[in-house]
């Protein structure tokens, strides 16, 4: 009997013990979270607080994302407003180069050729009229950029006959209409563009007596497009003619047949070429 009630003591106790812990403040879940620190809100409000506010990009930065076109237009419309502005940019600026100057007009080429319509006659009014505003564009920047070129603004021949050479490649690409009027555009470039040749070719002539026009094969070249152009180059092939005739030397192949004339004895020894091709005499003389 003593070992019963001592069991049942024993076992009673436990209860009491299991229930006193799970009545604890501390053995509940929800009285643990209460007990935890709680952050202060105003100071988790005033970490997440910053002093960096918006502002502007700096013109450095500014400008490092504008694209070429975007800058031409900037500039082009701070000089409209400040016209003193654009006399120091022409005055600073690099002076465009034959390369560059011809890359530009090919762009506008590429331009017009680009907005002929699908299908149909490229030479028809229907193609003319969606790129007669193209075509305009293109011969008003060849029609700008030919007296850069000419002298007195440039001084070296060279430089100028290889532009010249370049830009009358691009009228020949130019379509002929069936419409004869709409012709007009490409025969007037070639009016203007044998002006062009003629004046460079008479101011070479007065430098060193033109020997200038006597390398490169500025008489071959301008004689091709003579050609090509159906004899719209003619002003330029007689200003060329009369400027190296006094070599003894019809330079554009005036001769019956199309074929130039020898050499002259001057030009062979200023070419280095004199005795070359000359027959070799065998026994005495």
């Amino acid at each position: 009997m003593s070992s019963r009630k001592r069991k049942a003591d024993d076992e009673g106790s436990s209860g009491d013990n299991d229930d006193r812990m799970s009545a604890s403040p501390s053995s509940s879940p929800a009285m643990a979270l209460r007990s935890l620190p709680q952050q202060n809100s105003s100071r988790s409000a005033k970490r997440m607080r910053t002093n960096v506010t918006g502002r502007p990009l700096a013109l450095p930065r500014l400008l490092e994302t504008l694209g070429a076109d975007d800058m031409r237009n900037i500039l082009r419309s701070i000089c409209e407003r400040h016209p003193d502005i654009g006399t120091e940019v022409v005055s600073t600026a690099p002076r465009p180069g034959v390369p560059s100057a011809l890359n530009v007009l090919n762009n506008y080429e590429t331009t017009f050729r680009a907005s002929f319509p699908f299908g149909g006659r490229s030479s028809s009014d229907y193609s003319y009229n969606r790129v007669r505003q193209t075509l305009i564009n293109l011969l008003e920047a060849l029609k700008d950029f030919t007296p850069h070129f000419l002298p007195p603004n440039e001084t070296q021949a060279a430089t100028s006959l290889n532009f010249l050479d370049g830009a009358t490649e691009i009228i020949h690409r130019l379509p002929d209409w069936d419409t004869y009027q709409h012709n007009r555009h490409k025969q007037e470039a070639y009016e203007e563009m044998a002006k062009a040749w003629a004046s460079v070719i008479h101011e070479a002539a007065k430098r060193a007596g033109g020997i200038q026009l006597q390398y490169g094969g500025w008489d071959q070249k301008l004689s091709k497009h003579n050609e090509i152009s159906g004899g719209r180059m003619q002003g330029a092939i007689n200003e060329l003619r009369g400027s190296l005739g006094w070599m003894g030397r019809d330079p554009v192949g005036s001769t019956p047949g199309g074929t130039a004339e020898p050499m002259s004895i001057r030009q062979q020894l200023l070419s280095g070429t004199y005795g070359m091709g000359a027959p070799v005499r065998v026994g005495p003389w």
